[in-house]
């Protein structure tokens, strides 16, 4: 996501061996992201010779909470379980843990995201 955020302008597309190769992660494994990125329409794409990925909105409008809830929605989900002397001591503190992670997710977007991965320019 950083990667499309780097090169958005609402039109240009990026290859998926592209953005494997530079995030070092296989084809396949990127593919299926995509589709779920996707299917949350954080991420369009175009078919063909001349297809790829562009975000799907203004990278200042997809938070880091957005793409952990397209893609694993699962990790933020809390645990009902009570179960045993401190089961809810536990399950009310980790639902402290996730809801402050959340809120830290929610304020970190794809522009500043794409902004601190540019690195120095150098001018000779």
């Amino acid at each position: 996501m950083v990667q499309l955020a780097k090169r958005h302008d609402g039109k240009t597309l990026t290859r998926l061996d592209e953005l494997a190769q530079r995030e070092a992660v296989s084809s396949n494994f990127l593919v299926q992201i995509l589709n779920d990125l996707k299917r949350d329409g954080l991420v369009d794409s175009r078919r063909g010779k001349a297809g790829g990925y562009l975000l799907g909105r203004s990278p200042v409008n997809i938070s880091l909470l957005d793409v952990v809830n397209a893609v694993e929605p699962s990790m933020l989900a809390g645990t009902n379980g009570s179960e045993g002397e401190s089961g809810n001591v536990v399950r009310l503190a980790w639902g402290s843990v996730l809801e402050q992670t959340r809120k830290e997710l929610a304020k970190m977007d794809l522009r500043t995201l794409a902004e601190r991965s540019a690195g120095p320019m150098f001018y000779i």
